[in-house]
């Protein structure tokens, strides 16, 4: 194929790309460091260290980091569990991690929102304990648990792809010189899968840090984090310039944050698609 044909069929994705990725990219950037009238400013920017914008900042990033170290701790030994039962052949497993997220994100928030409320499935079962009632919904433990569950198939199928990878003679070679169960799970096992688990990290904190509609729905609007003030910014006040200046902040942490945990997947093992 010349260079020419090639240039071609490549048009219709750097169109794609130009009009998906760039230019809200730098429409962003546009309002981001604009007032209201088209003067620039830094004041978008600096709104972050407000303190209602700094306190939403740090409660997501408090909130993302307990959503996605919970991820990691239930994702480790189901991926051990997986890859010791071989169920993930044939790509078995894929698809029974897929298969949840074909139903609707919201939906699925708002099945959580049902079970959490107080007169839902699980206070209702409490009851007939004769129990006191689980007050949890509208909470930053709800906002955690909605996280957990939306984003663990994000941290299970990356660490899963790295742990099938491994060579089970390293393994039996070192039962073989001794090592017990403990000692080749965190010497041998675990830093094999550091390039598996920070893809899963990358791919769960991003988007519990930004996320708006999961402490909207099961905070019942009490638990502000910083996604939830960007939306509000654009929907509510109608003010884009701010909106668009906090997300600019909250790219800088994104970015940095994934180029930091792409230094620990050099080779991009982890990947799983």
């Amino acid at each position: 194929m010349t260079l020419k044909k090639q240039s071609l069929w490549s048009a219709p994705f750097i169109i794609w790309i130009l009009i998906g990725t760039i230019v809200p990219l730098l429409a962003i950037c546009y309002y981001g460091f604009t007032t209201r009238d088209g003067n620039w400013t830094f004041n978008n920017i600096i709104a972050i260290g407000k303190a209602e914008h700094a306190r939403a900042l740090w409660l997501a990033i408090a909130l993302a980091i307990s959503s996605t170290f919970l991820c990691f701790v239930l994702a480790y030994p189901i991926a051990l569990i997986l890859k010791a039962s071989k169920l993930g052949e044939k790509g078995f497993i894929v698809f029974l991690f897929i298969l949840p997220m074909w139903m609707n994100f919201l939906l699925r928030t708002m099945a959580w929102q049902v079970i959490l409320e107080k007169g839902g499935l699980i206070n209702s079962m409490i009851a007939g304990a004769g129990l006191p009632d689980l007050e949890i919904i509208n909470t930053p433990w709800a906002v955690i648990l909605g996280m957990v569950y939306d984003f663990l198939p994000f941290m299970i199928l990356p660490i899963y792809n790295t742990l099938i990878k491994i060579d089970n003679q390293i393994i039996e070679a070192a039962y073989d010189l001794g090592a017990s169960w403990f000692t080749v799970n965190l010497k041998v096992i675990l830093p094999l899968c550091i390039p598996g688990i920070a893809s899963g990290v990358t791919m769960v904190f991003v988007p519990s840090l930004t996320t708006f509609v999961i402490s909207n729905m099961l905070g019942g609007g009490k638990i502000n984090l910083i996604g939830n003030i960007i939306e509000q910014e654009f929907t509510t006040s109608a003010n884009w310039n701010l909106g668009s200046g906090l997300s600019l902040v909250m790219m800088v942490f994104i970015v940095v944050s994934m180029m930091f945990l792409s230094k620990l997947d050099k080779n991009k093992e982890g990947n799983f698609i």
